[in-house]
């Protein structure tokens, strides 16, 4: 009896996925309806906006979908706090500082950083009308944060929206470079 509650133990325990950000570099014009869709599904209707998703199967295809539109790659805990203070908005287009996290137990921006890098939240953002999940007397999330970020153009411009970033470009996959481009949009 206790190796099959052993078994469905292990089954439960969460299965944590690297965490990476998803910026839109092309417009709207000329955009396939599925890659419209998916981008909208992904929450980047405009261009350079960025959304921080983890990396689970479905990501992983609606990735694919819309390879030719949008640039990604792993985030650090560095860049997500900056990102946080410096273009993380609650809504009503307040910003969100180290006061309001306090109220949901957390210390600092910093600290919901580095707990979602490391995988011990699931997500940023709260969803509306649901209960917020807790553990150990803070919120597992930021209620009422928007769960996009609007960025700057890049300082230095883009080098093609046309080409991938593997042959000279600035499309799909780019690893941790995409930590250098967020600073730069800041």
């Amino acid at each position: 009896m206790s190796s099959a509650t052993a078994l469905q133990s292990e089954k439960q325990e969460k299965q944590i996925y690297p965490r990476i950000a998803v910026i839109r570099i092309r417009g709207i014009p000329d955009t396939p309806p599925e890659v419209e869709r998916t981008l909208d599904l992904l929450r980047l209707r405009r261009r350079f906006t960025c959304v921080v998703i983890d990396l689970r199967p479905s990501y992983v295809g609606m990735l694919k979908v819309v390879q030719d539109w949008v640039t990604w790659g792993e985030i650090d805990a560095d860049t997500l706090t900056e990102l946080l203070r410096k273009r993380g908005r609650l809504v009503g287009d307040k910003p969100l500082t180290d006061e309001y996290v306090r109220k949901y137990g957390w210390n600092s921006i910093d600290e919901i950083a580095i707990a979602y890098i490391m995988g011990e939240i699931d997500r940023l953002w709260c969803p509306e009308n649901a209960p917020l999940p807790k553990k150990d007397g803070k919120v597992l999330c930021i209620p009422r944060l928007k769960p996009f970020f609007r960025l700057h153009p890049p300082r230095g411009g883009l080098k093609s929206v046309k080409k991938h970033y593997s042959v000279g470009g600035d499309l799909g996959y780019r690893g941790i470079a995409i930590n250098e481009l967020i600073r730069r949009m800041l």
